[in-house]
């Protein structure tokens, strides 16, 4: 006997809450995106090894990996937009306390309380994003747009960085103006009307409910295509500025800007995916997708800085779609009720990958004596996922779990 879904009143606002969502994704990618461009002064400053210096990343990374595991039931007890704000309310707070520390250290826990906040508000946004769609596909895209502004916010923050230095700034002031673009988001969720949900007696909202999901198989292969896919990505936005540092070729500006044109080409793939989507099997575009970022990698290790230069930025347009829609699929395909914890478990492999992959490669890194060595690794990883596709789209093994949750839309 099936329970029937939960009843979900939509107010008429819907587009005044997609658009706060979109923007929560677009404040937040402008910090965790622009480590890349702060581990180098963060290097220098503090006299710190690559492996040292990316705890920039990590702290962050591991904060909304312990919040995504251990706080993912918020989003479905407290409700979304309680949930939201105070996640919103946290990353404020810390986000201002950066102007006021001059300590690697000091630093460092305020990078992980950022993601701790980040991982409460952003399983809040992952379970409103299905409340907000119609269909399994129709998730899809929406996560795809959402994602899209995310990118928008990885460009915003690499450049607000550069021009702080180029201008004799400190990096820091990126948190002080994320911190005020977060305030702004509080007071505006505050007064918007979220759609409202009448649960059923069977849902539970507990962390206890939220680790049974680790033991399903669905959501355990899709937390492990995430796993992949971020082991990848991560390599391109913590050390790819690294590897293409002392670049002396003839592309001198795409090296100094090889990571905003990287986000540039991302965040424009995530709009067009939605467009691809719509057109095409989601299984056989992630395939093309990874394909085309293999391509690229291997084309970076054979040719060097002097091919890395242009194939590693443009591996951005290819891996646009590959997140959200793995992320997408992964959630969609449990109840609505349980979207918050399905959402956070996820995010939980999501961050480890980002914590263990880079540190990996930093490691492999300083053991060899150059970035390039940590490639190789990243470059087996894409490998390790375009055959995890492969497999996917030959047997689509979701498909009849996705097919039969439409009805809940």
């Amino acid at each position: 006997m099936t329970t029937p879904a939960p009843h979900l009143a939509r107010p008429a606002n819907i587009a005044l809450i997609t658009g706060l969502t979109y923007l929560m994704f677009m404040m937040f990618a402008m910090t965790t995106d622009a480590v890349g461009v702060i581990i180098p002064e963060v290097i220098r400053d503090y006299g710190l090894s690559m492996t040292e210096a990316g705890a920039f990343h990590y702290a962050t990374m591991g904060g909304i990996a312990i919040a995504g595991l251990g706080l993912g039931f918020l989003a479905d007890r407290l409700g979304r937009k309680w949930t939201i704000i105070l996640g919103l309310s946290l990353f404020a707070l810390n986000s201002f306390l950066f102007a006021v520390g001059n300590d690697f250290l000091f630093f460092a826990c305020l990078l992980f309380i950022s993601g701790l906040a980040i991982g409460v508000f952003k399983t809040g946004a992952l379970a409103l994003i299905g409340d907000i769609s119609t269909s399994t596909e129709s998730h899809t895209r929406v996560m795809n747009m959402v994602e899209g502004f995310f990118g928008v916010g990885a460009i915003i923050g690499p450049l607000i960085v550069t021009q702080l230095l180029v201008s004799g700034a400190s990096w820091k002031w990126l948190y002080v103006i994320a911190g005020t673009l977060c305030t702004l988001l509080i007071i505006t969720a505050f007064v918007v009307r979220y759609p409202e949900r009448q649960t059923s007696a069977s849902d539970t909202f507990s962390l206890k409910a939220s680790l049974g999901l680790v033991r399903d198989p669905y959501a355990l292969a899709f937390s492990a295509l995430a796993m992949l896919y971020v082991g990848v990505e991560t390599a391109i936005y913590v050390w790819m500025p690294t590897l293409l540092k002392g670049y002396q070729g003839p592309a001198v500006w795409l090296a100094l800007y090889a990571l905003s044109v990287f986000f540039v080409l991302r965040a424009a793939g995530r709009f067009l995916g939605v467009w691809m989507l719509a057109r095409l099997k989601w299984t056989l575009v992630l395939l093309l997708c990874a394909g085309a970022i293999l391509i690229c990698f291997v084309a970076a290790l054979i040719g060097g800085q002097a091919v890395a230069v242009y194939s590693l930025p443009l591996s951005g347009l290819f891996m646009s779609v590959m997140y959200p829609t793995i992320n997408s699929k992964g959630i969609s395909g449990f109840r609505k009720a349980q979207h918050g914890a399905a959402g956070g478990v996820i995010l939980f492999f999501t961050c480890l990958s980002a914590v263990v992959a880079p540190l990996a490669m930093g490691a492999v890194s300083d053991l060899f004596g150059g970035a390039q060595y940590g490639f190789v690794l990243a470059t087996g990883l894409s490998l390790v996922l375009f055959v995890a596709l492969v497999f996917n789209h030959r047997r689509d093994p979701a498909g009849a779990r996705l097919n039969a949750l439409n009805a809940e839309y």
